[in-house]
């Protein structure tokens, strides 16, 4: 172990420490190998035969020896210490280190009863590892001790960040593979550390694990000059140590001996800041372990090495069943361990074996920061109706809606000052939540000049130019047991789709488990949106997160649109109090109309799409058009539509519906909002035509409707990647999703209009024009279209 220079001149593990560390990452070993191999004959009563293999060999062997020795001596410091840890697997592929370290800790066996720490358990314990009905090969919802879905590296290093925040007795070891640490997510994480409060918020302790390889090549941080590697992480702000090697012995001592320095380092920071309150500068630990790829596997298989080397990534032995030399050098393999020293007779772990095993919830495995569900409290949240935009009449006063919903932010914040944060890029402001930093300000662990504004180590809004660490952050906060929102401009909240995927599976998969309790439910607010960002152009305009959020399974699912600041209000404190689901809300931070008074907008969203009887004209009626919109510009041009009809085809029976809950759209047995198939029709009829005005991609709207039985009759108009910098009317004109295009969709689909209404349609193809000379002249909207009101 080295830190820069210096060396331990002791060994701190005594015969028997060193020999019971050793049992358990020999155990953990093999019952890894068991794991991926084993079908039967766990214990090796018998000499191995080909029926005692499983047909399909699965898992991955390369990282799981580095990770059960570090799980080992993880285990063995927190009783030691008795200290509050857990632990983050990034390399995914480490599933079967997750699992035999769970079991032999005795908390796989109390989550699944029928896995008994016996023969049989054992037994159990191979079979479902990556088999039909079982576990899978990487570290997953299903393991004890994860709050990291493995299938997918890069965020182990931001969910740890999240984890510690707020926590401030909580350790946090986060593995992070050497494949992993080539992800850009992963590189940016490292920062990290610099948004840590060490007076408030838990410890880190990254581990670089090093063993050489990714699946067929080597990887980059394990083969760059160790002098490079220590001066980057040093850059980063970490005091690298550095333990490397390939002798089991050695190696023990030189991890008992880093982990003693370290967590001893951490405590000393810990003290120095929060009893004798030194506010100078803090570079915490971290540590560099360098292991054989599939260390103590076979060295070679059929004349090639294996340990060490990449073929020892996932399956070292391939063809176990049909070939014999395989089946000998797998059964010499297993018993390399000596499994008669591990367990006994009955397959119970020897108590020298779990000697290094904490008791209870001090277990890594069974450490409650790990279900974050048995933590969650409720966020005390103030009422949102204090908030609420007076609305004297519908469509005749602007306000930002966001901006409103930052004050009602700020009283929460206030009321939940350590289990409540927002994260997002640089963007609070610039999305008008600024009225938050009136209770906080942004975390900050850098120096700061006289010009910095709202910066603070214990701020509680977390901003930083990676969306990938916001979202990384916010899940680690989340699956910890507490609360929060992710804001983030529209176009490129994309950043995270593979992320969100990964958090939706991850509920998906809990939601089946009922030994994981709800978390509370991830929260995007998308702002700064397609249709207004005529300034930015092309590149800040795109509305497929939708697209891309309601292919999850509809239980995770809820995607809203409120039109004005109170349906905001009430849409955000819906969403606040949900549990174990993904909330996508968009709505607009610039000055728009207002249509409900705080207890319209209560009944609005409640319903979750509605007729608006004061814009429509069909009351009593049955309409000969249904103007449909979801979104706020969306619903402005569909109002202008609707007062354009109501003036120049007054006897034209309207009828004006808005959605605010998008998946209201979709059938009553396929989402849980969903409408029925009679709702639906009476709602937006079943044989008339239905223009509808939507936020996004118009195609999404026909996905989510195809077997409604008026889906003939719908013709949806939105974003078709029409855009540049221009004007904001001139954004829907490019789209054709203005109110003029609107009234000339109604006339080409009303049967018999056409011929009556030709005139009013010449007009409106004439207003178009009309306005996009307009714009092209003056640089800005026409008035009547910029100040337009629904009394004007």
């Amino acid at each position: 172990m080295t830190d820069a220079s210096t060396a331990p001149s002791r060994e701190p593990l005594g015969r028997d420490e060193l020999r019971g560390v050793d049992l358990y990452w020999r155990a953990a070993n093999y019952l890894s190998v068991g794991q991926i191999y084993l079908l039967d004959n766990p214990l090796l009563w018998e000499p191995l035969r080909p029926e005692h293999i499983k047909p399909r060999l699965l898992g991955h062997w390369g990282t799981t020896p580095g990770l059960s020795f570090l799980y080992a001596h993880l285990s063995r410091q927190v009783k030691l210490r008795d200290i509050d840890m857990i632990w983050i697997v990034g390399p995914g592929h480490g599933g079967p280190a997750a699992v035999a370290t769970a079991w032999l800790d005795g908390t796989f066996s109390e989550i699944y009863p029928d896995v008994t720490q016996d023969v049989e358990g054992m037994r159990r314990l191979f079979t479902q590892f990556s088999f039909p009905g079982g576990v899978p090969s990487h570290v997953a919802p299903e393991v004890p001790g994860s709050i990291h879905e493995g299938g997918e590296l890069g965020y182990a290093l931001s969910h740890a960040y999240g984890a510690a925040l707020d926590n401030p007795d909580l350790i946090v070891a986060a593995i992070v593979g050497d494949g992993e640490a080539e992800t850009g997510p992963l590189a940016g994480s490292w920062l990290a550390n610099r948004f840590v409060d060490p007076v408030h918020d838990g410890t880190v302790l990254p581990i670089l694990h090093l063993n050489g390889y990714k699946i067929a090549s080597p990887t980059v941080l394990a083969r760059i000059p160790e002098g490079d590697l220590v001066s980057m992480l040093e850059g980063y702000g970490y005091r690298p140590y550095i333990v490397s090697g390939d002798e089991p012995e050695a190696m023990h001592q030189q991890l008992a001996a880093t982990l003693d320095t370290v967590l001893g380092e951490i405590g000393a920071i810990r003290r120095r800041v929060r009893e004798e309150g030194d506010t100078g500068p803090v570079r915490w630990p971290m540590i560099v372990f360098r292991t054989p790829k599939g260390w103590t596997g076979p060295s070679l298989v059929d004349g090639q090495q294996v340990e060490g080397t990449w073929r020892s990534h996932q399956v070292p032995l391939a063809a176990v069943r049909d070939n014999p030399e395989h089946l000998r050098l797998l059964e010499n393999w297993l018993r390399s361990y000596d499994p008669e020293e591990l367990f006994d007779f009955n397959g119970t772990p020897n108590p020298e074996t779990i000697a290094p095993v904490p008791a209870g919830s001090r277990r890594i495995s069974a450490n409650p920061h790990a279900n974050g569900g048995l933590l969650l409290k409720d966020l005390s949240l103030p009422d949102y109706r204090r908030h609420a935009v007076d609305v004297p009449a519908p469509a005749v006063r602007s306000v930002g809606a966001t901006g409103v919903l930052g004050g009602f932010l700020r009283d929460v914040m206030r009321s939940n000052p350590t289990t409540f944060r927002i994260m997002g890029p640089d963007e609070t402001a610039s999305n008008r939540l600024g009225a938050v930093f009136d209770a906080t300000d942004r975390t900050w662990g850098l120096e700061t000049e006289p010009t910095d504004e709202h910066l603070a180590p214990d701020g509680r809004v977390m901003e930083v130019l990676s969306e990938h660490l916001c979202q990384g952050w916010l899940e680690g906060y989340l699956l910890t047991g507490r609360h929060g929102l992710f804001n983030s401009y529209e176009a490129f909240v994309h950043i995270v789709d593979s992320m969100f995927n990964q958090h939706a599976k991850w509920l998906k998969i809990t939601r089946g488990l009922p030994w994981r309790r709800p978390i509370a439910s991830l929260n995007y607010l998308l702002s700064s949106h397609v249709w207004r960002q005529d300034h930015n152009g092309f590149s800040h305009q795109d509305p497929g997160f939708l697209d891309h959020v309601v292919n999850k399974k509809p239980e995770i699912i809820r995607v809203y649109l409120p039109p004005d600041a109170n349906t905001l209000l009430h849409t955000v404190d819906r969403c606040l109090r949900m549990r174990d689901t993904v909330n996508v809300v968009v709505a607009g931070k610039q000055p728009a109309l207002t249509y409900l008074s705080m207890e319209e907008a209560i009944a609005h969203c409640t319903r979750g799409a509605g007729i608006w009887e004061w814009a429509s004209t069909d009351v009593g009626r049955a309409p000969d058009v249904v103007l449909a919109c979801a979104g706020d510009v969306p619903t402005l041009e569909t109002l202008g539509a609707a007062r354009l009809l109501r003036q120049h085809l007054p006897q034209l029976k309207v009828r004006v519906v808005n959605i605010v809950d998008l998946m209201r759209l979709v059938p009553a047995e396929e989402h849980p909002h969903g409408l029925s198939e009679s709702d639906f029709d009476t709602l937006f009829t079943a044989d008339r035509p239905i223009i509808f005005a939507f936020h996004g991609y118009p195609w999404l709207i026909h996905r989510l409707t195809y077997r409604r039985s008026g889906h003939d009759n719908l013709h949806v108009r939105g974003y078709k990647e029409e855009g540049s910098t221009t004007t904001p009317f001139d954004m829907v004109l490019r789209n054709d999703l203005d109110r003029f295009h609107l009234v000339i969709d109604v006339i080409d689909r009303i049967p018999g209009l056409a011929v009556r209404a030709a005139h009013l349609r010449q007009r409106m193809q004439d207003e178009r024009l009309r306005c996009h000379d307009y714009a092209r002249e003056h640089g800005e909207d026409p008035p009547d279209i910029r100040d337009w009101t629904w009394s004007s």
